[in-house]
């Protein structure tokens, strides 16, 4: 059994782990911390897990970590994530973070896009960027991996294919993405309170959203050089839920059958990536509560411009149930171990 550690288990993504965790067939959930709870029972916090954990929630001090846990999750804000994730390496464990603390590989990005100064640059950029569907193999042998953000998983898993066979022009790329409440976490803030939320759909952060400079460094990546993109995320007046519709020009002549058959032997190897046939498109509801990515893509002749739509749960393949896909990579099983929820 994989002994487990979630750090910040009382906000939503750490909710979330505990979740899936709790129902793991190889993990032993055996400690979990709060800041905001310390001294209560899991269940006093969320009751829908009475009977299931029954954990006392610590501090989070990553001092009296159990040298016996085998891995911990961070599921905590952004910059005290990095404290704790140095800290948990300088002591031996290995650690998947939900943060953004990890992903960026330069501090100056960090800092312009997260308004905080990054306290242990001398690790970033050390991290396996924890994307199972392209990087399973360092994946496996990383002591930190750097969980994606819940928009990257969406765009990036939507565009691989056509960057790594070099069929897009990458000055073309427009991102319109749409993301349920849960994704501002669960402290309480304005913008997000109910009033403010229900019968209304906005844009917020236009061309100026954190997750911008991860999507372009990974986008990047696959596609062997430096790109921008235009990027646009909207809230939708639902809880979960991540749905990205994205805008590309063609850089050659390529048939929609060509393309999707790409696609579907691109991700072939990968369970939770599901290729839609046409005329069959993406729902959120079709995702909800499962770890799947649903991809599909459409051919505009007239404008030569590709369309490719992408849907995922934010909460677990967006955050916690990929970062137990990273767990089971990391430890020898199989990707899909625990994870074969359909969607509710």
């Amino acid at each position: 059994m994989i002994k487990t550690a979630v750090l910040g288990a009382t906000g939503y993504t750490g909710t979330e782990l505990m979740r899936l965790l709790s129902s793991h067939p190889e993990v032993d959930l055996a400690l979990v911390s709060s800041k905001s709870y310390a001294g209560k029972k899991v269940s006093d916090i969320h009751p829908q897990f009475k009977g299931q954990i029954d954990l006392t929630l610590d501090q989070m001090r990553v001092e009296k970590i159990p040298g016996s846990i085998d891995l911990v999750f961070c599921a905590l804000p952004h910059g005290e994530s990095a404290e704790a994730g140095a800290a948990l390496l300088k002591r031996g464990f290995r650690v998947i973070d939900l943060s953004a603390d990890f992903r960026l590989n330069h501090a100056d990005l960090y800092s312009q896009w997260y308004k905080l100064e990054h306290p242990h640059q001398d690790i970033l950029g050390s991290a396996a960027y924890g994307l199972p569907e392209l990087y399973s193999e360092v994946i496996k042998g990383a002591d930190l991996v750097a969980n994606p953000g819940c928009y990257p998983t969406g765009v990036i898993l939507g565009l691989a294919p056509l960057l790594k066979h070099k069929l897009i022009n990458l000055e073309s790329i427009i991102v319109d993405a749409k993301s349920g409440v849960s994704g501002a976490g669960r402290a309480p803030k304005q913008p997000f309170h109910f009033p403010e939320c229900t019968e209304n759909f906005k844009a917020y952060r236009v061309a100026s959203h954190q997750h911008t400079p991860e999507i372009e460094q990974e986008l990047g990546r696959i596609a062997g050089e430096e790109l921008k993109i235009t990027f646009t995320p909207h809230l939708v007046p639902m809880v979960r839920g991540i749905l990205c519709t994205t805008y590309l020009e063609l850089s050659g002549s390529k048939s929609e059958e060509e393309i999707f058959n790409l696609y579907n032997s691109f991700y072939s190897s990968c369970p939770f990536v599901r290729i839609f046939e046409p005329p069959l498109l993406p729902e959120t509801r079709f995702v909800r509560g499962s770890n799947y990515c649903d991809l599909a893509l459409k051919l505009d002749m007239r404008t030569n411009r590709l369309i490719v739509i992408s849907a995922i749960d934010n909460l677990v393949k967006g955050a916690s149930g990929q970062a137990v896909q990273n767990m089971n990579i990391m430890f020898d099983l199989p990707e899909e171990t625990g994870l074969c929820q359909t969607a509710v």
